[in-house]
């Protein structure tokens, strides 16, 4: 679960002097019974951390679903008892969380079962395009995704920016040098690049806004020089969820998508108070 200190700042965010609405117009002391439901269907996600909070505030909470498990519109995913201020205090909060981790995990299970239809060994996973981190990875994880770099100092992943100031060569040495406990990825254009990361000792090579065509071009070139089992390639950059399954297709191990986090749809969750207590 995403720590419970991180998402109340979220609830500070929002209400920084209180909740000025339901101070105001409904009396101190008043208990509700309020349920979240899903307003499409998809794989549920955020819920623990939707807990946290209400329970945070002194809302008693019965989770109906768990992350990870698919719903149907209409389906009750929690339901809450407690002091009517409080759970409105959280609402917006918990909806907003439940709301961007569920869209993110619906989308990775959808593109996992492209994948897997085509090519069962190969990984779906986000980047670090992203504010959100600690949200967006967990989704990632609960749509059955890989993360990829969850910060910069996870992994090393030598990029063109990167390659502008050091020659590719010199880059993973000196990687190689700096940690031994470090995956070394580099980031290439050029089948020559992919030979050179290759042989310099790469651990993966990301293969960056590459056409089919050209990718199965630098795996034959490995194949060719018997380094394709020496590294994993990951295919990065064009992939949508319309041309998934034709990378899927080709001997690669990975496919990362940005826009899982950076174009996420929400999913549709609502609050509603039931009855009062």
């Amino acid at each position: 679960m995403v720590s419970l200190n991180y998402l109340l700042r979220f609830i500070e965010e929002d209400a920084p002097f209180g909740d000025v609405t339901s101070e105001a117009v409904i009396p101190e002391g008043t208990k509700a019974r309020a349920v979240v439901i899903a307003r499409q269907s998809g794989v549920i996600a955020g819920i623990e951390e939707a807990k946290a909070l209400f329970e945070h505030f002194g809302v008693n909470v019965d989770a109906k679903k768990r992350d990870g498990e698919e719903v149907e519109k209409g389906d009750v995913i929690l339901e809450l008892r407690g002091d009517a201020r409080k759970i409105l205090l959280v609402e917006r909060t918990a909806l907003n969380v439940m709301g961007r981790m569920s869209g993110i995990a619906t989308e990775v299970r959808n593109l996992v079962k492209k994948v897997r239809a085509v090519n069962p060994k190969v990984r779906v996973a986000g980047t670090r395009k992203t504010l959100l981190k600690p949200i967006d990875k967990r989704a990632i994880l609960i749509g059955g995704g890989e993360m990829h770099r969850f910060s910069l100092s996870d992994a090393v992943l030598i990029k063109d920016n990167h390659l502008a100031l050091v020659p590719l060569e010199e880059a993973v040495r000196r990687a190689r040098e700096f940690s031994v406990y470090k995956v070394v990825e580099v980031e290439v254009e050029r089948v020559e690049d992919a030979l050179k990361a290759a042989r310099a000792g790469a651990d993966v090579v990301m293969l960056d806004n590459m056409t089919p065509e050209q990718i199965e071009a630098v795996l034959e070139a490995l194949r060719r020089e018997g380094l394709r089992e020496a590294v994993k390639i990951e295919v990065s950059g064009g992939v949508t969820p319309e041309n998934i399954g034709e990378y899927a297709g080709l001997d690669v191990d990975v496919i990362s998508l940005g826009y899982l986090t950076h174009s996420v749809r929400n999913f549709d969750v609502s609050l509603e108070i039931v009855e009062r207590l």
